[in-house]
């Protein structure tokens, strides 16, 4: 029995071997696949075979001759399976099916309008229903990105505070309701995993992402891999406390950096400046202080506001000291800001940058660069659908 598990195993093993192979190539043969993998071509053919008879691996050609017939290539086939990817961490929930190279497929949304509690995972219920209805490949898995403390080995929510989830085992009751796997994180975590396989991070080992949206949160990779910590909190930045004694947070402390460089705080702050001259063309674009959002702001400083601006760099020198805190405990040199906030460019980063060069030690400083990801409102969804790529395929 024993000897029949390994061989099973041993079996498994090959063929996911193989399937990454011509994964990572893109179209490579059979003889290269063996040479690449050092398994014997017996044994590639017979993994081709199965791969190939559950549509995953199509033959596309052929290839250079090297002196005798040209060799049949393969290649896999991006669009055989679909992943799940949602993303729970803004005004909004997104949900898209993204194809085995990161293509979105078909994309859903629906607005969360201060919804939590049980009302929050109805929605969520709704939204990966439609997207299962719409889907016409075989679904790999469920990959989803949500704000809060995380225990992601478990699939437990153990604290979203924006969505009013305290322990909620999210993981097993999508599991039951849709017979998936499914795999959870908390969004900062695996925004960085998309910058990793799909963004900037390509060839790095080690990376930090800041995600600033309406909560703060900084996803680690080390290795390649997302760090989450003891308790699976780590990057939780966003309830550092900056300003001791400050706006009272909904965490229940006062003064953590989410009061104050958040989408959240930042539009407050912009309502306070609207009677200002420099704010003219923000009131062009919304009627009323109540209705000023991210979107409106970006346009109204690209207008020229001159009142904008100054929000920005504030926003951004509270961040530029949290992460310079980052720079010195971990010595990575790679940074990138994502979400909602990244939009504002360079009026963001450059003194995000700035902050770091002049706050944390020289020599790691001149080493460590700040950029905007370029993924854009699509990171959380293709983060998860990394997540399923690496833990469900084994193609990442």
């Amino acid at each position: 029995m024993l000897e029949k598990a390994t061989r099973y195993q041993s079996k498994h093993h090959n063929k996911a071997l193989v399937l990454r192979t011509v994964y990572q190539a893109g179209r490579i043969s059979r003889a290269d696949v063996a040479r690449a993998t050092t398994l014997t071509r017996p044994t590639v053919s017979t993994a081709i075979a199965e791969l190939m008879a559950e549509g995953l691996v199509v033959e596309d050609g052929l290839g250079p001759s090297v002196g005798g017939k040209p060799p049949i290539l393969l290649r896999v086939d991006d669009d055989s399976r679909y992943m799940l990817g949602v993303d729970l961490a803004e005004s909004e929930f997104h949900g898209a099916l993204v194809n085995l190279r990161g293509s979105i497929r078909r994309r859903l949304s629906h607005p969360i309008r201060d919804q939590d509690g049980d009302a929050a995972l109805a929605l969520v219920y709704r939204l990966i229903d439609e997207l299962v209805q719409a889907s016409d490949r075989p679904i790999v898995g469920v990959g989803i990105g949500t704000p809060g403390l995380m225990d992601a080995r478990r699939g437990v929510v153990r604290d979203a505070v924006n969505l009013n989830w305290r322990d909620l085992p999210l993981g097993d009751l999508l599991e039951s309701r849709y017979g998936l796997p499914v795999y959870i994180a908390n969004d900062s975590q695996i925004a960085a995993l998309a910058e990793l396989t799909f963004g900037s991070g390509k060839d790095l080992a080690h990376l930090i992402l800041v995600k600033v949206g309406r909560g703060i949160g900084a996803g680690i990779a080390l290795d390649r891999k997302p760090f989450y910590g003891d308790d699976s909190g780590a990057g939780e930045i966003g309830h550092i406390v900056v300003e001791p004694g400050g706006r009272l947070c909904r965490c229940g402390n006062r003064g953590c950096l989410e009061t104050l460089a958040s989408t959240r705080a930042l539009v407050q702050r912009a309502q306070t400046v609207w009677d200002d001259p420099g704010a003219a063309a923000l009131r062009r674009l919304v009627r009323s202080p109540e209705r000023i959002s991210t979107g409106a702001l970006v346009q109204a400083m690209e207008a020229g506001d001159t009142a904008i601006q100054p929000l920005v760099a504030e926003a951004a020198d509270y961040l530029g000291e949290v992460i310079s805190h980052l720079v010195a405990g971990l010595n990575i040199h790679h940074i990138v800001i994502a979400g909602s906030m990244a939009r504002f460019g360079e009026a963001l980063i450059r003194p995000i940058q700035e902050h770091v060069n002049t706050h944390s030690l020289r020599a790691l400083a001149q080493n460590t660069h700040v950029e905007a990801s370029q993924l854009g409102q699509d990171i959380v969804i293709l983060g998860a659908a990394a997540l399923l790529l690496s833990q469900e395929l084994r193609l990442s």
